[in-house]
């Protein structure tokens, strides 16, 4: 008899990124020198098992994470390690951070460690908490080398973020929701985008795989936790089941046209720069102008704006420098980034 289908629908999403690390890893030591004699070098010199990291609150979604990983990584030769983060946001996080340790040893991950970080107030509480939570996860798996590292968003978690972006009027970019694999050298991968919540519960009830529940996910001052427990569940009363599945498939379609402008805007960039580089307002006036503004996007971020804080409204107030020139000032932007229209070009400089 069979797994448990939750169990095997969690160990199933898990093996298929396994295996497309693995085959990253390959692709990567092809082109590398030779690796240097390592303890986990297995015997006659073959290279190292690659190490694959799992992001754990103690909630069900990264419980279930990390006990499919704890399965599937040792039958493809990848050790497998977790990672929990204690926010310091509410009291006894320390003590329930020694606990999931715990449970993630307990499943045979190794390395296993907790992870305190400050968490600071820019954005908000949730994004600045967001912001330090990568980071410490970033700072893991550069110091154990690991290959990846396992998120456990579910496919209700990429319905609420095409929701939030929605919400924002940030364009379609911000509709593609989480990328099933981003960051540094496609560090990040998450498996359950197309899992739902409940069949990663269900999965750990299942195998009596303890987890918490984070009252933060319950709380509605957090803007996430009002659209989970009220905006998603009126949108279902109004328009029937399969919101949750329809929003996800938007995300994916978004993210496959916002990739394909990206690439054109990427193209396109070189050919409205002069010689000193700047941007001719009138070569990028006769570009489509969600190509355009990509490329002023761009421009913002490599002049030091914040990608994270760069929203619709600044993006449509320096293209109106191109589109709609009627001898404006200057435009003040995030990360003290100033545009202005100079002498026909697209001036944008920091201070």
């Amino acid at each position: 008899m069979g797994p448990h289908p939750a169990v095997a629908a969690i160990r199933l999403a898990v093996r298929r990124v396994l295996h497309d690390v693995l085959t990253d890893v390959q692709r990567t030591s092809e082109n590398a020198p030779s690796p240097l004699p390592h303890p986990a070098h297995p015997p006659h010199g073959q290279p190292p098992q690659p190490l694959v990291l799992v992001a754990c609150s103690g909630g069900a979604d990264s419980m279930a994470l990390a006990s499919a990983l704890a399965f599937e990584a040792p039958k493809l030769g990848i050790r497998a390690g977790g990672i929990t983060v204690d926010h310091g946001l509410q009291p006894g996080s320390d003590l329930r951070a020694a606990e999931v340790v715990v449970r993630l040893t307990a499943l045979g991950l190794d390395p296993v460690e907790s992870v305190t970080v400050q968490v600071g107030r820019s954005g908000g509480p949730e994004a600045a908490a967001r912001d330090a939570r990568y980071a410490a996860l970033d700072a893991a798996a550069e110091r154990h080398a690991a290959a990846a590292v396992l998120l456990g968003h579910t496919r209700d978690d990429q319905a609420e973020t095409v929701l939030l972006g929605l919400a924002r009027g940030s364009g379609i970019r911000s509709l593609s929701g989480m990328a099933a694999t981003s960051g540094v050298a496609g560090r990040y991968r998450r498996p359950f985008l197309h899992i739902d919540r409940q069949t990663a519960r269900k999965a750990c009830m299942v195998q009596s795989l303890p987890v918490w529940d984070d009252p933060h996910n319950a709380d509605p001052a957090y803007t996430r936790s009002r659209l989970r427990h009220e905006g998603l569940p009126a949108l279902e009363k109004a328009l029937g089941k399969g919101v949750v599945e329809a929003l996800a498939r938007t995300a994916q379609l978004s993210r496959d046209d916002a990739d394909a402008l990206d690439t054109w805007a990427a193209e396109a960039e070189a050919t409205v720069r002069d010689a000193s580089g700047l941007l001719e307002c009138a070569k990028l006036y006769a570009l489509p102008p969600a190509v355009r503004r990509r490329i002023v996007r761009r421009a913002l971020i490599e002049a030091g704006a914040p990608a994270g804080s760069l929203f619709a409204r600044h993006i449509e107030e320096v293209d109106r420098l191109i589109t709609g020139w009627r001898g404006q000032g200057a435009i003040n932007l995030p990360g003290k980034v100033v545009a202005r229209r100079q002498g026909g070009r697209l001036v944008i400089r920091q201070g």
